[in-house]
């Protein structure tokens, strides 16, 4: 290679890189913006993410300081009466009392805290945007590469600007889980919106509804099985970056997980892995139980 490289110009054998000097120097501007914009606005944003820490706080110690007689009745019931699967019902209590008995109850109601807010902020977030990219092609050419770029880049790269911009915390912690599980909510929010029926908009189009009317009585109900699909992913990666988001203090099992990592205690690390694994299953089963049920009624409603 070298003797060929001895006959052509340099330029095509030695990629042309920018010098180390130029590209120290838009680093260093890239972050002294980063730093700028915090010290300027960083009690604005601490002052909008007020709310989020609160909540998040609130339904921490309502899980943790409760019985857990109560938390694991309120669960079986949740479970019942979403799946109407006595497999599930019992698979539920099975997992959660077998949590319990290795010690993991408190981490496990942290965890489920955290995935529940992560869940229902990125339901608010997803739905309307997944919406609005129903109604506009426009809309819709404009925030598939943005998702396109959240699901690809790795979930690692979620902390470092969250870190700059929030710090350490549960609410970074928080931020970044949303971010990494809200594409899901909104690419199939979108899709099933997308995929009602012509022929059933046109019907209530000549019934004379109106587009709120369309969306709220016809385009909503018929999408609900495909959106329910997207709720289901979204608690599935929030689940998954759980373990990552303790890298910025995010407690619970993931918290736990992560120490076991770093001392190598197998024991420790496989228990938590399996009760974060055994909370999947739940709202995996749970979740796909009550999509079913939506989709079998929807076909007894329309035909």
């Amino acid at each position: 290679m070298a003797s060929i490289c001895s006959v052509l110009p340099a330029l095509l054998c030695k990629f042309p890189a920018i010098d180390e000097s130029t590209i120290r120097l838009a680093r260093k501007a890239v972050d002294d913006s980063f730093k700028g914009f915090v010290r300027s606005y960083g009690n604005a944003i601490d002052t909008v993410v007020q709310p989020l820490q609160w909540f998040l706080n609130y339904l921490e110690s309502l899980f943790v300081s409760s019985p857990w007689v109560v938390i694991l009745a309120l669960m079986i019931a949740v479970v019942y009466f979403s799946s109407r699967n006595i497999n599930v019902t019992i698979g539920t209590a099975l997992s959660m009392i077998a949590i319990g008995l290795v010690g993991l109850w408190n981490d496990t109601m942290i965890t489920l805290a955290m995935v529940t807010v992560c869940t229902l902020i990125s339901i608010l977030i997803g739905i309307p945007i997944g919406i609005l990219m129903a109604r506009s092609d426009r809309v819709q050419a404009f925030v598939n590469p943005i998702l396109d770029v959240m699901q690809t880049m790795p979930s690692f790269v979620y902390l470092i600007p969250v870190v700059m911009i929030f710090g350490i915390g549960k609410v970074p912690g928080l931020i970044a889980v949303v971010i990494y599980a809200v594409p899901p909510m909104i690419r199939l929010t979108n899709l099933g919106i997308r995929l009602v029926d012509k022929e059933v908009l046109e019907a209530a189009d000549a019934f004379g509804s109106s587009t709120w009317q369309k969306l709220k009585n016809v385009q909503m109900p018929l999408a609900l099985p495909t959106i329910m699909a997207g709720i289901n992913q979204t608690i599935m990666m929030s689940l998954a970056m759980v373990v990552v988001a303790s890298m910025i203090g995010v407690g619970g099992l993931g918290k736990n997980v992560l120490q076991a990592i770093a001392n190598q205690f197998f024991t420790v690390g496989f228990l938590n892995g399996f009760a974060l694994v055994g909370i999947a299953i739940i709202f995996d089963r749970t979740s796909q139980a009550f999509g079913k049920r939506l989709q079998k009624h929807s076909e007894v409603i329309h035909g």
